[in-house]
């Protein structure tokens, strides 16, 4: 999962930034309206975490120029103001879903999944292909029947190749899904990453190489 956060607050925004890490959740961060939207036209992502209050234009405008252009992303408003009547306008102006502060960073990823599993097209709780299931809420793996330790971005990784239900992912595609917008497009972190997760998964490798394309999951 990758999620924009939009906060002012630049030692919250980081300290959430960290925490979401810590979930194998990539974020990137914005601190006000307009970078928000430059972000957000530029990179693909799942949820934008957007503070209301914020240099202009402001979380409610944002999600107003989300809401137009049909942007494919959710947007979960976290903010101080809490009162009933906020969180009916917040929503009224395209949130999905509404956190006052202070908050419980276990609290917010659990949203966070919630939401991103609710795309155009539903998505099953749990994903299933080539014989592994993947449970992005308990953040377990298994191959047929056995139980595969990941690291977080190992897990991250494994989670787009199968939401591809067999197509092509391309190695920018990882980085931009799996990693944030530090990640460095020139290394070799994705080619990397897919060899130790093979070893994870076992054999028969379950991961395939397309020259010159990408990556794949599949049984051949």
């Amino acid at each position: 999962m990758r999620v924009l956060v939009v906060e002012d607050e630049v030692y919250l925004a980081e300290a959430i930034r960290a925490g979401l890490r810590l979930e194998a959740i990539a974020a990137d961060l914005a601190f006000d309206g307009e970078t928000a939207l430059e972000s957000i036209s530029i990179n693909e992502y799942d949820v934008v975490v957007l503070d209301r209050d914020i240099p202009p234009p402001n979380g409610d405008e944002v999600a107003r120029r989300i809401l137009a252009e049909g942007l494919p992303v959710r947007i979960l408003m976290l903010t101080a103001a809490g009162d009933l009547d906020d969180k009916i306008s917040g929503f009224e102006v395209g949130a999905d879903d509404y956190l006052t502060k202070p908050f419980e960073l276990r609290e917010l990823v659990v949203r966070l999944r919630a939401l991103a599993r609710r795309p155009a097209e539903s998505a099953p709780t749990v994903l299933e292909y080539a014989g592994v299931s993947l449970d992005p809420f308990r953040r377990e793996v298994y191959r047929s029947g056995r139980y595969v330790k990941l690291t977080r971005k190992q897990f991250s990784v494994l989670e787009v190749l199968m939401t591809a239900k067999g197509g092509v992912i391309s190695a920018e595609t990882l980085l931009e899904r799996a990693w944030d917008e530090n990640a460095d497009p020139f290394s070799n972190t994705v080619r990397i990453t897919i060899s130790t997760l093979r070893k994870r998964l076992g054999d028969p490798w379950v991961i395939h190489t397309v020259p010159g394309v990408g990556y794949r999951i599949g049984d051949s």
